[in-house]
């Protein structure tokens, strides 16, 4: 189980988790529910109370990721599978990512 942290304009507003290779669950954290001026972090995540799951990366995250010639050069310089979109998620989407969103891998030392 791999987990990042998804901001918002550098403030925490939720958990991507990729519990195996074909399950994902993304969970707004409580104090970004209960502020009203907070906003959904897209369309396709209103903000609820309940967890998001998918057999499948979220389109949301998946559209953050590179493609074509500049994913195969991700890949390749970060040694990461073209297939493994969780991996490359984290690996770029830190930092330079466009819009209000980020993720941020979590050190599964700091649990």
């Amino acid at each position: 189980m791999r987990s990042a942290q998804v901001l918002w304009n550098d403030q925490l507003a939720g958990t991507l988790t990729q519990v195996d290779s074909s399950f994902y669950e993304f969970e707004y954290v409580d104090s970004w529910l209960a502020d009203s001026t907070k906003p959904a972090i897209s369309l396709t995540f209103p903000k609820s109370q309940k967890k998001f799951q998918s057999d499948h990366l979220f389109p949301f995250f998946f559209n953050m990721l590179s493609e074509g010639v500049n994913r195969k050069l991700q890949c390749r310089m970060l040694q990461i599978d073209e297939k493994d979109h969780f991996s490359l998620l984290l690996a770029t989407s830190s930092k330079d990512s466009i819009g209000a969103v980020s993720v941020v891998p979590i050190n599964p030392e700091s649990k």
